[in-house]
């Protein structure tokens, strides 16, 4: 069954939008994961690994500014953990691949080290303290817009950073309005011009 987004945020098609110099985006997980990991294109589509990055160098050349939020490292440690284990072995647990497998352990590590480098040497970090007031403010958005536990708090780094633009191509972040979804996801792109929000820079 395909996701039925309620858009409520302004959304670009990142194949046709060209960056501006004064261009700020927070850069959701998943991009960066497409940009940095060796071996994004084992799950990837060929779009996800194509468009993405090539969006970014437009942003460099622009001049524009990329942004990263700390969390993003938990989140890409455990992807990339994963998408290892997964080309490893489809037998290992996780918690059997991360302590029985040292060389294995190792090649994750290193593959951590480079994209978390990566990302730190081309974008500026924005975060925020997970504080009671954050985890208040994130609960309530909860409460409306469909989200899952990092993005609430990808978006209160949004709010205090005074930022609007999102790249991403997860589709949960078109339930927030008052933001400028960046994204090449076909099927967020099309629900988005059917309900009107489909913008033109």
């Amino acid at each position: 069954m395909a996701v039925q987004y309620a858009v409520k945020a302004e959304v670009v098609n990142i194949q046709f939008d060209t960056p501006q110099k004064d261009d700020i985006f927070l850069v959701d997980t998943n991009v960066w994961y497409w940009l940095t990991y060796t071996q994004a294109s084992t799950s990837a589509r060929s779009y996800q690994i194509n468009d993405y990055p090539a969006y970014l160098t437009k942003i460099i050349s622009a001049q524009g500014l990329l942004l990263y939020c700390g969390l993003s490292l938990a989140e890409l440690a455990h992807n990339i953990e994963q998408a290892e284990r997964a080309i490893f072995s489809t037998t290992l647990n996780t918690k059997e691949y991360r302590h029985n497998e040292p060389t294995e352990r190792a090649n994750v590590v290193a593959e951590v080290l480079a994209a978390w480098g990566q990302v730190t040497s081309i974008a500026v970090s924005t975060d925020v303290t997970i504080d009671e007031i954050t985890t208040n403010a994130s609960l309530t958005r909860f409460q409306t817009q469909l989200l899952d536990g990092y993005d609430l708090l990808f978006l209160e780094a949004m709010d205090k950073a005074g930022v609007v633009q999102v790249i991403t191509d997860d589709g949960d972040y078109v339930t927030v309005p008052g933001i400028k979804v960046f994204t090449a996801n076909r099927n967020v792109i099309t629900a988005a011009r059917n309900q009107g929000k489909l913008i033109t820079r």
